[in-house]
């Protein structure tokens, strides 16, 4: 009797077990189980418990409940190169230094060795609570204009992150020492070389998060700290970083995030 109660049990287990499935350190989403705490989720995904909750938008103490769906950001790993700084690393993995800051448990204003080991997180937006959603009027969403930074031909669009061959900004080619523009009023957050992909790079805020950028640059005409005005010339096309002959690699960013430059570009003449 007993021998035939199990035989069914354990069948279930053994089809369970060979069922494909992600390991727990491969998860990117995990579904709470009957017992589970948030740290014991984090020991087996390999991911610091802070930022699974950050990611979930959980607060202390982080009581959770079967059936809970977790969103499980992994972290990529990066060995700082000479002459990368906080911000250029943030910048190429579009990740807030502040928060690959935390991933490694070093202050935001650390100095940087050549061949330290850190941790990238992976950022993922939280959905926006349903009280306050019912609560907020209603807004008509608002874009706002940008002019092109220069004249040329598009050699390479945009791809979204979500794609294995994304590609965040546009490649814009013009003959070498063509003026590059600032695409509106703001104020100038980096100048300099980035060492791994961008060669000379500018970066400009415009404010209410948004952030372009302007490389594969010759020559710097601003430097870190400017305010410049809309068209006001920042750097001329080059040849540096990996760009495939004269052009310009040209980005748009909104509270960090890469979006597509031609949605929010002026008409082109």
């Amino acid at each position: 009797m007993k021998r035939a109660f199990l035989l069914p049990a354990l069948a279930a287990f053994l089809i369970a077990a060979n069922e494909p499935g992600l390991s727990p350190e491969e998860e990117t989403e995990h579904v709470v189980t009957a017992g589970e705490t948030l740290g014991g989720i984090a020991n087996r995904a390999r991911v610091p418990r802070i930022l699974i909750a950050e990611a979930n938008g959980l607060k202390p103490p982080y009581a959770l409940r079967v059936g809970q769906k977790l969103a499980i950001p992994r972290t990529r790993h990066h060995v700082v190169k000479r002459g990368e700084t906080g911000f250029t690393i943030a910048y190429n993995y579009a990740v807030p230094w502040r928060d690959i800051a935390v991933a490694n448990g070093i202050d935001t204003n650390a100095a940087l060795k050549p061949g330290q080991k850190l941790l990238i997180p992976t950022i993922i937006s939280q959905p926006t609570p349903a009280a306050n959603a019912a609560s907020a009027p209603p807004q008509a969403a608002v874009s706002p204009t940008f002019a092109w930074p220069l004249a040329g031909t598009l050699r390479r669009g945009f791809t979204p992150r979500t794609e294995s061959n994304y590609h965040d900004g546009l490649d814009i080619r013009a003959p070498q020492g063509t003026a590059v523009r600032s695409i509106a009023g703001g104020k100038v957050l980096f100048a300099g070389t980035e060492p791994t992909q961008f060669g000379q790079m500018v970066v400009v805020d415009h404010g209410d998060g948004w952030h372009s950028a302007y490389a594969f640059l010759s020559r710097l005409t601003v430097k870190e700290g400017d305010d410049v005005s809309p068209g006001e010339r920042v750097g001329l096309v080059g040849n540096t970083g990996r760009a495939q002959g004269y052009e310009l690699h040209f980005e748009l960013r909104r509270n960090n995030r890469p979006v597509d430059p031609e949605t929010y570009l002026a008409e082109r003449k």
